[in-house]
């Protein structure tokens, strides 16, 4: 079984009985299609467990409205966003990409900050890694979301990760805390 396979079996046990979701590899692109007469299915990009953790952050934070909607709801622009669209972009993914920093340190999984776009300039997404790192060491002190939490608590089981990390656990690569 692929550690995405694994990450799929989880959220079922943890999710599919209650919200009649499903996580799904496989993808060219990600993908949230609800289903009211049926199965909700959150897509992700091949099988990519960074991908899983990213797409099921992003079921977490919505809420029951947002779940109705395709894609929650949200506009996507894909790479080449000019400044005022990267801004747009960074202001929508700083929550969800502190919470799959989270999921993924549960599942052991690499996780890097995101701006989502091979256009940027080198160091465009600082601000943003920052807002991003600030968020996941909030959420050591001010719980994560419910779902979230739940998910990160059974992979935390599955996969070994740590039961409940300290903002120690959280660091960008080239800070002081990490040695460089």
């Amino acid at each position: 079984m692929t550690l995405a396979a694994a990450i799929e079996a989880v959220f079922a046990d943890c999710f599919y009985q209650d919200y009649r979701t499903r996580l799904r590899g496989g993808a060219r692109e990600p993908l949230y299609e609800p289903f009211p007469a049926g199965d909700a299915v959150i897509h992700y990009r091949e099988d990519f467990a960074a991908s899983a953790l990213h797409e099921v952050a992003h079921w977490c934070i919505a809420g029951d409205e947002r779940r109705k909607l395709e894609d929650y709801g949200y506009w996507y622009a894909a790479d080449g966003r000019n400044a005022e669209l990267q801004r747009a972009f960074e202001t929508v993914e700083v929550r969800p990409q502190a919470v799959e920093w989270h999921l993924a340190l549960a599942a052991g999984v690499a996780f890097r900050v995101s701006v989502d776009n091979l256009d940027a300039p080198a160091g465009a997404g600082d601000g943003f890694a920052r807002a991003v790192l600030c968020q996941a060491r909030g959420f050591c002190s001010a719980a994560l979301p419910a779902r979230a939490e739940a998910f990160r608590k059974a992979l935390a089981r599955r996969f070994g990760g740590p039961a409940d990390p300290g903002i120690e656990a959280f660091q960008l690569p080239g800070s002081e805390a990490d040695g460089r």
